[in-house]
């Protein structure tokens, strides 16, 4: 981890090198002063409505689900946005607006999926058999369940690492 923080740091180290070449030191100077202080506002106006997400799904008792992983991308775009450095701020960008917040998240997802170990990761194929008597087949299905008070299982055995194979003919 420390040896991708140091390189991140050179990299930004080197991109401002190059730009302050190419446009000049005062403008790169103020091009990182106006970047802060467009991520301050996007940090602002980002993060009160995540935070709203939250609270209202607190408030009706939801799951925060994306709400949550948007409020951590906010969160951590927006410190890449406030800190100096052109790199740091396109990648703040990308997870503080909402068009392009998706992009982080399903890249997220495929890299911590790809760190489980495999028994973790998906897909996972069920067997399954219908079962028969009160709580099985159509009499048991749908409203008709709820009056027998007890809910509704569903048996099987989770089946991993086969394929799946059609045997209908």
């Amino acid at each position: 981890m420390r040896v991708l923080v140091g390189l991140w740091a050179l990299a930004e180290v080197v991109v401002l090198v190059l730009v302050a070449s190419w446009i000049g030191v005062g403008w790169t100077v103020l091009a990182t002063l106006a970047t802060t202080a467009l991520g301050w506002v996007l940090l602002a106006r980002q993060g009160a409505r995540a935070l709203t997400e939250l609270r209202e799904r607190a408030r009706e008792r939801r799951a925060p689900g994306r709400a949550l992983g948007d409020a951590g991308l906010i969160a951590v775009g927006g410190l890449l946005v406030v800190l100096p450095g052109f790199l740091g701020d396109v990648v703040g960008l990308l997870c503080l607006l909402p068009p392009t917040r998706f992009l982080v998240r399903g890249l997220l997802g495929r890299v911590v999926a790809s760190r489980l170990p495999v028994q973790l990761r998906g897909p996972v194929r069920v067997r399954s058999a219908r079962a028969e008597g009160p709580l099985g087949g159509p009499s048991g299905s749908g409203a008709h369940a709820s009056h027998y008070g007890r809910p509704l299982v569903i048996e099987g055995e989770v089946v991993r690492d086969e394929p799946v194979r059609d045997d209908r003919p």
